[in-house]
């Protein structure tokens, strides 16, 4: 059979520019806001080279792709109205999640409007390694990242022990006797755990071996991250107890990163070398398994010029619609409602007499809030009440607050019981903590637009839904904690809490608006 090295043609180029440039255009605020989160947090720092991966990969199948006769499917076609519309989702909301996802199914469609899938197989997996570039919702990486600060810090104490050394662990305080380390969420594994995925995954690609082999290296690169993170956890806590705090700082702490990343990338390539000696690659050398394929060269053959494409043409003019459509109706403006500020809200009702404390500055800061009240509420003849409500007038921007399930063990306290009850009709998700001989019960709630919720997803949902209806997007969480005194039953607590509940709840809405 005669070789055949089809060409674009200068109309077929000039139609794929346009295509990109429009694209481009229309996923600029959301580009760039993918660019803020690789510059401001660490742990998405790789997201530089991932792009730039990806164009290598598919750049080094350049002749695969030459010797393909394009067929232009509506396959491609039917691929970009979902992703279109998962856009203008994002747009309307401003949750750029769902701008980030959408561009890589804008660029899987294109390419199968105008190659045809047999053509853009081969290139698939390098564009799918872009989802490695997108961080995740800021909800998720706060659970995650408390998750794993706990799992870490307990697998990080059992090595200190293991050393023979006495360590008493109190949530993700790590308490040595002369010296207390803790375990914050820059320690969590998460800087180590996303770009060793996308590691993992590259490494998967360029390993020629069966399936199964592929999803056991990628998948390995979680228990990898946690075991060496808990490892420098721990062996900072040996250094600590022999040669004081100082040894926890300095250069060792500022380099101590990149050496537990390489050490987990070594980790990673031993693993390929045991993976290869099991079953079909066991007399293949590990230079033959894993690496760059290089392609065969082109050589001679009879030029064919390719064709314009329909499907692409419509995918163009689908785009283009869609665009000025999104720009001319500028719904990033959005309400923010009038509202009583927290300093207005009364210090005294119903008996109750209110005692106020502030918060950190840069936890001010880290949480991202609007507004707020910490306020101890004290009555005569019972145990005080924790006051604290976090309000953000708006979360479009990420910032939004998380589940109090997820930060409360970073404290030292055990949850011993979740449940959720009504309270004047009301979801509350009820919670008994314990420290020691320490015993507290915690109601908290979402609480936003006049809707009450338990349940966080649900909450997020309704925040998608109001921002495109609505054009809003504010809310808080709202938390009421009491100790249960060794006099007291946990059932006199939740009287306690649900009597302030009564009392606090009319008052919430001039402050947290409907």
């Amino acid at each position: 059979m005669q070789n055949i090295i089809w060409k674009m043609g200068g109309k077929n180029w000039g139609l794929l520019a346009t295509g990109l440039l429009l694209l481009l255009t229309i996923y600029w605020d959301g580009l760039s806001n993918l660019i803020v989160r690789w510059d401001r947090q660490e742990e998405y720092s790789h997201g530089y080279m991932i792009p730039v991966l990806t164009l290598y990969f598919i750049w080094q199948k350049k002749n695969q792709i030459t010797r393909s006769e394009f067929k232009p499917s509506w396959l491609g076609f039917f691929i970009v109205i979902p992703a279109l519309v998962i856009f203008l989702m994002g747009e309307v909301s401003a949750l750029f999640i769902l701008i980030h996802y959408s561009f890589i199914a804008m660029l899987i469609g294109m390419a199968v409007s105008i190659m045809g899938w047999p053509a853009v197989k081969p290139v698939i997996v390098p564009l799918l390694l872009l989802v490695f570039a997108i961080p995740i919702p800021y909800f998720l990486e706060a659970s995650l990242s408390a998750n794993l600060q706990l799992l870490s810090s307990k697998l990080g104490v059992a090595f200190i022990r293991w050393c023979s050394i006495p360590v008493f662990l109190e949530g993700n305080v790590i308490d040595l006797g002369s010296y207390k380390l803790q375990v914050v969420e820059a320690c969590s594994g998460l800087r180590y755990l996303f770009p060793l995925m996308s590691l993992g995954f590259i490494c998967a690609y360029l390993f020629d071996a069966p399936f199964w082999k592929r999803a056991v290296l990628f998948l390995s690169t979680i228990p990898i991250t946690l075991i060496m993170n808990s490892f420098r956890i721990g062996a900072t806590g040996v250094l600590v107890n022999s040669w004081g705090i100082e040894s926890a700082e300095g250069f060792l702490h500022d380099f101590e990163g990149w050496i537990i990343f390489m050490a987990c990338m070594v980790l990673l390539f031993i693993e390929m070398m045991i993976l290869t000696k099991i079953a079909t690659d066991k007399s293949r050398p590990l230079a033959e398994v894993f690496g760059l394929v290089a392609e065969a060269e082109l050589g001679e053959g009879k030029q064919e010029q390719r064709t314009m494409s329909t499907p692409f043409i419509a995918v163009i003019v689908l785009v283009a619609v869609i665009g000025i459509v999104a720009k001319s109706v500028d719904t990033r403006e959005e309400l923010i409602p009038e509202r009583k500020t927290f300093p207005e809200f009364p210090d005294n009702f119903a008996g109750w007499q209110g005692e106020q404390t502030s918060m950190k500055p840069n936890v001010f800061q880290k949480l991202g809030l609007s507004d707020y009240i910490l306020t101890n509420y004290i009555k005569p003849n019972t145990m005080p009440v924790n006051f604290y409500v976090a309000y953000y007038e708006s979360q479009r921007k990420g910032v939004s607050p998380h589940s109090p399930r997820v930060c409360i063990p970073g404290g030292g306290w055990q949850i011993s019981d979740i449940s959720r009850v009504d309270v004047n009709n009301a979801p509350v998700n009820r919670i008994v903590i314990k420290k020691g001989e320490s015993v507290q019960l915690v109601y908290y709630w979402f609480q936003q637009r006049g809707r009450i919720f338990a349940n966080e997803y649900l909450m997020k949902w309704y925040l998608f839904k109001d921002a495109i209806l609505m054009g809003r997007t504010d809310g808080a969480l709202v938390r009421i904690t009491t100790a249960v005194s060794p006099m007291e039953k946990i059932a006199d607590a939740d009287r306690r809490l649900a009597e302030f509940y009564q009392h606090v709840s009319p008052v919430l809405p001039e402050y947290i608006p409907n």
